[in-house]
């Protein structure tokens, strides 16, 4: 991590087709270095879609990487999001709301 400055991260995944939290999809922090992406963590969607349990991040460019093939998204099997970290410490919340021919994402609260 890039000096002092620490962020968190959170996500949650929802089915729009079922309008319920896409449980038990595998997601991945990576963040990028000179060499390319450097896996942080992997964590699974609890019961409620969410993960709340990824480590904290530092200034930088990072990704979520979302195994949607599983859920329904036969089109886009694999979904990353890259999202820029910044130099003051701030939470990060990256939602997906997955349908079974697209996907959204947008930086909550």
């Amino acid at each position: 991590m890039s000096g002092d400055s620490v962020s968190t991260v959170s996500t949650h995944v929802l089915d729009l087709a079922t309008g319920r939290p896409a449980v038990g999809m595998v997601v991945r922090l990576s963040v990028w270095l000179e060499d390319g992406w450097q896996r942080l963590a992997e964590s699974v969607t609890d019961a409620n879609g969410r993960i709340t349990s990824f480590p904290e991040i530092g200034v930088g460019r990072h990704r979520l990487g979302f195994q949607t093939g599983d859920h329904g998204n036969a089109l886009y099997p694999y979904v990353p999001v890259v999202f820029d970290v910044g130099g003051e410490s701030e939470h990060y919340h990256i939602p997906l709301l997955l349908s079974p021919h697209g996907y959204t994402t947008y930086r909550g609260s």
